[in-house]
């Protein structure tokens, strides 16, 4: 996906927002507004939006001298999911349909973004918990990403923030472990997965883990590790959870199921949906969707 001019401003949003998370210091916040401007100005517009969001880290980063300014937002969304799991583990326990029912909390987790617009708390989590558990699907349906599953030799999956990787241990469950890979990012960037949020879910005791090699928000493939893009190229069946593996990735030749909250208006005119819609969408088919209502 191509960055838009829209995307621009939520750049600088989100630059001084790590800025503040980062340091109290007024005169640094100046310099980052000031420093992306001058990045926003010489932005290649065909290129993903997480490839400007790397930049902007990076630069907040060089800035301020803190390495992770979400430390600790991310251990709070850890802590947040971890108190919620066992009640959802029940769920899944109670249903007929125990895949589609990981889906949809799966799902439901993309909501834990601190890259988003607008401040982020437990009852929003909880709110998009109850509403996942009723919305339709835009997309496929989860037949189709089961059968997917069932057909799949190698399967590859992409975390995307933390707190959220608590609630991918669930689809993850459902999944032919022996063939699954989970992916996390190789450093800190916002409140994406790491290893060591991966440890934190449970996910390096169950299945193979590995880390992409890269600190961009997202999957851009020319910054990963050789390690990384060779699991990418064997696997048959990818799933991608979040916006940012969809900006990264939608325009890949490769049978990808992106799982996501459409949290921004740009990423629902790209995607063919609505703000707020519950994703599963093949990157083969992109272009429009159907509404499935499956429970």
């Amino acid at each position: 996906m191509r960055t838009y001019q829209e995307c621009i401003p939520c750049f600088i949003r989100q630059a001084l927002d790590a800025a503040r998370m980062a340091t109290a210091d007024e005169k640094a916040h100046e310099a980052v507004v000031k420093r992306i401007a001058i990045l926003a100005a010489e932005l290649d517009m065909r290129e993903s939006p997480p490839v400007m969001g790397q930049k902007v880290h990076r630069l907040v980063k060089e800035i301020s001298g803190v390495e992770d300014p979400y430390k600790e937002v991310k251990k709070k969304s850890n802590e947040m999911a971890l108190r919620m799991y066992p009640a959802l583990r029940r769920k899944i326990a109670k249903t007929t349909r125990p895949f589609e029912m990981a889906l949809r909390l799966a799902i439901a987790g993309n909501i834990i973004d601190f890259g988003a617009p607008g401040a982020f708390w437990e009852n929003d989590l909880k709110d998009t918990v109850d509403e996942c558990l009723k919305a339709d699907f835009f997309g496929n349906s989860p037949d189709e990403l089961q059968n997917a599953v069932k057909n799949a030799v190698d399967i590859l999956y992409i975390t995307d923030n933390t707190g959220e990787i608590i609630f991918d241990h669930l689809l993850i469950d459902q999944l032919p472990i022996k063939k699954v890979t989970v992916a996390v990012r190789g450093a800190p960037i916002i409140n994406d997965a790491t290893m060591e949020d991966a440890e934190c879910a449970g996910l390096t005791d169950m299945v193979e883990v590995i880390d992409n090699g890269s600190d961009a928000p997202g999957t851009v493939l020319d910054e990963c590790s050789n390690n990384f893009l060779d699991r990418f190229e064997s696997a048959d069946l990818v799933i991608a959870k979040g916006q940012g593996n969809y900006e990264t990735l939608s325009g890949i030749d490769k049978n990808i199921f992106f799982l996501l909250k459409i949290k921004c208006p740009v990423i629902a005119r790209d995607i063919g949906g609505e703000v707020g819609s519950m994703v599963l969408k093949n990157s083969q088919s992109l272009v429009g969707g159907e509404k499935y209502a499956t429970v």
